[in-house]
């Protein structure tokens, strides 16, 4: 009997170890009845966006793999042409994505991200309050030009250097943990330091290794490449390994979710009192937020909103509602009021509601632990020297970006395309990729100078006075072509539903729901887009769900931006588990938080996330989009495709 019970576990444990591969072939053979049964190209294209989508939720092969499901199955079974679904891979957004790479490329390269990042939080402060905050704005920030993972990977180990200042520098005494200093002088805030590192700070030293931590660079993305931290569990990063779960337009950094034995000892000895550990879980979970938060700000902030914005101008050409100008103006409320009650709700539920002693700005509240964490932000700030002339550059290029994105079509007065006679050739792609461009020829080095002023460039273009801002290498690296195959196939898919008729037949199929309020289907969907993200991957939820809510707004006779805006900002919205999108996985691999702190503080996030969005959606929304009525652009596709 005992070998038997033995036999039987071995087995399924082998059966376990190869469940992906037994699922990538019995979906498609078990679904394989319904095109054949019924040889219309409504079900050949059911069975293709079947077959697809559990792919992707599941992640039984890469992402950017099942993306390229549809390129063979639509022409086998006679949906689309190949040459017609090859034409879907390669969109109006995948130029601007590449313009955008190649500013953050030169951003990442120069270390301006670093420099932003750190004068923030010297504003800020270093009162636990104000300095989540900080470090909150300056995310939010970085994330609305770059992906939400790769703002985390790059924010996450200046906020662990200030988190471990804290904690070395902390007093086991909650009594001198809560005592107040005047500043003091230059001399004597050295002598107090020197006096600080006492028992309490030589216990953490042996628990901790603290000192050799506080003895490394603080390190960014590009060059986090150094062995675990403090032995949280965190691997090093690189920049050219991609995750699958990815949620952002820049290449993703693999995370591997450190030992739960190791993260809870870390938490049983590392932190003086429980109040510190509060906080590193306050500013930890901050950041990942701000991540998410940011990104709904542009076109360009995650590749969900490129994914519906390429969606949306080819399902409806004709509608000419949403570019950079009009998403950024109803989206950035959004993130000043989502950025506001996300810092209260994690506020009170780590820190209290005590604002006037985590929040004061006055200098003689300022306890000793808090004015050596200062210094020790001002020192890594000088460790940056003066701002080069590349970062200049690129904060240039940076700036004018920006200002031709909105200057492009604002609405309210002509644009600058109105300077040109034929109209609607240029798009926010055509800015990108010229300026990106440019930035292949600038040269790194100040023009009629002598001395090098690159510093973070490589041996080539210390030796090469003309070495350009950015080489293809550094654009090759940070391009996430994983991203781009995978908005293709979402193209792809919408495509094959929109040719074989299935979209119609869908809406069809969802006339029951005609009873209800527009506000009503709205919300549903929001509620359903937030629940299924938090376990599947935000691109492949968005791209499956997409084109079933527009069928079901040209069926309801709703605008379909009412029910596809707010759906696209909720699927941002996983938030609740390590595994929900990659910037969650990065701030768990530090080992201050746990999943309960993560489901607790990120559920609150989400009920916050879907009652603003529908508030904006429902107010400054209604006049922006016009969305009292059905639009014609909308009526027309329904009208063409009912016939």
């Amino acid at each position: 009997m005992r070998l038997e019970a033995a036999a039987r576990m071995d087995l399924f444990r082998k059966l376990w170890r190869a469940r992906k591969l037994i699922l990538v072939v019995f979906i498609p053979l078990s679904l394989l009845p319904l095109p054949l049964i019924h040889p219309t190209s409504e079900a050949c294209c059911a069975y293709v966006l079947m077959v697809t989508a559990v792919y992707w939720v599941s992640e039984a092969v890469p992402l950017g793999a099942a993306a390229l499901v549809p390129a063979f199955l639509y022409p086998l079974f006679g949906v689309l042409k190949s040459s017609e679904v090859a034409a879907e891979y390669c969109k109006d957004t995948t130029l601007l994505l590449m313009g955008v790479i190649c500013l953050a490329a030169s951003i990442e390269k120069w270390n301006l991200h670093k420099r932003i990042a750190l004068r923030m939080v010297m504003i800020a402060g270093a009162k636990p309050g104000m300095l989540v905050l900080g470090f909150m704005c300056c995310t939010v920030f970085l994330s609305m030009w770059l992906s939400n993972t790769s703002t985390t990977a790059m924010v996450m180990p200046i906020a662990e250097a200030v988190l471990q200042q804290l904690i070395c520098t902390g007093l086991a005494d909650s009594h001198d943990d809560s005592e107040t200093a005047e500043v003091p002088e230059e001399d004597s805030a050295v002598s107090d330091k020197e006096e600080n590192l006492d028992k309490n700070q030589l216990e953490l030293l042996y628990r901790n290794s603290c000192n050799d931590y506080n003895k490394q660079e603080l390190s960014t993305l590009s060059d986090t490449k150094t062995a675990e931290v403090n032995g949280s569990g965190l691997k090093p990063i690189s920049n050219q390994e991609f995750i699958k779960n990815t949620n952002g337009h820049l290449p993703q950094v693999e995370i591997e979710i450190p030992n739960v034995k190791r993260v809870k000892m870390r938490r049983d000895s590392q932190y003086p009192t429980k109040r510190d550990h509060m906080i590193c879980k306050c500013l930890s979970l901050s950041i990942t937020y701000a991540a998410t938060i940011g990104g709904l700000i542009t076109i360009t902030g995650t590749s969900t909103n490129l994914i519906f914005a390429e969606q949306f101008n080819t399902r409806y050409p004709d509608a000419k509602v949403i570019n950079f100008g009009t998403w950024f103006i109803f989206s950035f409320p959004i993130a000043i009021i989502m950025l506001v009650l996300t810092w209260l709700w994690l506020h009170f539920l780590f820190l209290g509601c005590n604002f006037r002693e985590t929040c004061s700005l006055s200098k003689k509240r300022k306890t000793r632990r808090e004015m050596l964490s200062e210094r020790r932000i001002h020192e890594e700030y000088a460790k940056l020297g003066p701002i080069s002339y590349p970062e200049v550059v690129t904060g240039v290029f940076f700036i004018l970006m920006t200002l031709l994105w909105f200057t492009r079509e604002p609405g309210f007065v002509p644009g600058w395309t109105s300077l040109f006679e034929k109209k609607g050739y240029r798009t926010d792609a055509t800015v990108s990729v010229l300026l990106g461009f440019l930035l292949f020829l600038i040269p790194a080095r100040r023009p009629f100078s002598s001395s090098s002023c690159c510093k973070n460039s490589d041996d080539d273009s210390e030796s090469d006075p003309l070495a350009p801002m950015i080489t293809w290498k550094d654009f090759q690296r940070l391009m996430p072509w994983e991203i781009v195959i995978l908005v293709g196939g979402g193209y792809a898919l919408a495509a094959g539903c929109k040719v074989s008729g299935l979209s119609v037949w869908i809406g069809r199929q969802l006339e029951p729901m005609s009873g209800l309020p527009p506000w009503a289907v709205t919300l549903l969907a929001c509620l359903l887009v937030s629940a299924v993200t938090e376990f599947a991957s935000n691109p492949a939820t968005l791209t499956v769900f997409l084109p079933i809510l527009s069928a079901l707004s040209e069926t309801l006779h709703i605008n379909p931006l009412h029910t596809l805006i707010p759906s696209t900002m909720c699927v941002s919205f996983g938030v609740m588990l390590p595994v929900g999108n990659p910037p969650n996985a990065i701030v768990f691999s530090y080992g201050h938080v746990q999943i309960r702190d993560m489901v607790k503080a990120g559920f609150g996030v989400n009920l916050i996330g879907v009652a603003v969005v529908m508030l904006a959606i429902t107010t400054w929304g209604v006049p922006l989009f016009n969305l009292t009525e059905f639009p014609a652009w909308a009526l027309a596709r329904n009208v063409t495709g009912s016939l």
